[in-house]
């Protein structure tokens, strides 16, 4: 079997504990997933099952949105409600504090990434070093807001939305927001609502997905085609597509429709999706990966 999955990940299952059970329910080490979710986290975890793992370093649309809760007043080691918790301010904040400091962080903002995340340093992730009260310097990383909406607040605790960038750590973001606040801030919740281009309305609950027989589980994949459906495509005739299935470099003035130089499209013939590709500067469709047959 072959294609994308969508899971609710449970609270308090980590990303590869889902991994784990989809190699059980498909029968497959071929496994793969679009995006680490903590374990405090719930929310959407695409699974890519079979050939479509060849997919997961491919995903045109790597923008992600949570819907999160924090507290202000608090500070912890892990930046959320699950760590180490000591007090930091006991003073409150009106919403037009809030919103005044939320605009700062609305666009191209700089991140230093949290010690308890899977992020390697030296070849050793932050988490395995901080459990051992090793902490390292991390060189900020850019990230980008592109919508960040109060839905409630109290004075100290919160909801916000967060459309962001691939590689956005939500706990930081709320952390830095409670520094300019100078009261700190936790995060007390946090739901991932849409990953490579999947929204939780495209969602199995995990104990629906291990209950299901064999049928059941093929009749849910999604086709990984519908992953790059935003991408232009580009079509080929028999010929070209014979040729271009056996590795030969087609001259793009001789296609019926092509793209920009450089840009991933999809590569199609009649109604059949082949895999993505590109066109190189000496004006070749080059492939990028094939996905016919899997």
């Amino acid at each position: 079997m072959t294609g994308i999955i969508c899971i609710n990940k449970p609270q308090e299952f980590t990303s590869f504990d889902v991994v784990a059970s989809m190699r059980r329910c498909f029968g497959t080490k071929r496994i793969g997933h679009g995006g680490t979710l903590d374990p405090m986290a719930t929310g959407v975890l695409p699974v890519f099952v079979g050939g479509a793992t060849k997919a997961v370093d491919l995903v045109p649309d790597d923008s992600k949105s949570y819907r999160a809760g924090f507290r202000l007043g608090v500070v912890s080691d892990t930046q959320d409600i699950w760590g180490k918790l000591r007090s930091r301010c006991e003073n409150g904040v009106s919403e037009a504090e809030m919103q005044f400091v939320l605009e700062d962080f609305r666009g191209e903002i700089m991140q230093i990434p949290p010690m308890y995340s899977a992020l390697k340093v030296n070849g050793q992730k932050l988490c395995d070093l901080a459990r051992r009260g090793i902490e390292v310097e991390r060189k900020p990383r850019p990230a980008t807001i592109s919508r960040l909406e109060l839905l409630s607040f109290d004075g100290t605790d919160g909801l916000i939305e967060v459309d962001c960038s691939g590689g956005t750590y939500i706990r930081t973001l709320i952390n830095d927001i409670g520094e300019a606040l100078c009261t700190g801030a936790v995060m007390t919740s946090l739901c991932r609502t849409k990953s490579c281009g999947f929204t939780l309305g495209c969602c199995h609950e995990l104990d629906e997905v291990r209950n299901a027989d064999r049928e059941q589980l093929e009749s849910w994949l999604m086709p990984v085609e519908k992953l790059f459906a935003p991408l232009p495509e580009i079509t080929l005739d028999e010929v070209q597509q014979r040729m271009y299935l056996n590795g030969v470099r087609l001259d793009a003035d001789r296609l019926a429709k092509r793209t920009e130089p450089g840009k991933l499209s999809r590569i199609t013939a009649g109604d059949e999706f082949l895999g993505v590709g590109k066109i190189n500067e000496q004006g070749e469709l080059v492939p990028v990966k094939q996905f016919r047959g899997d």
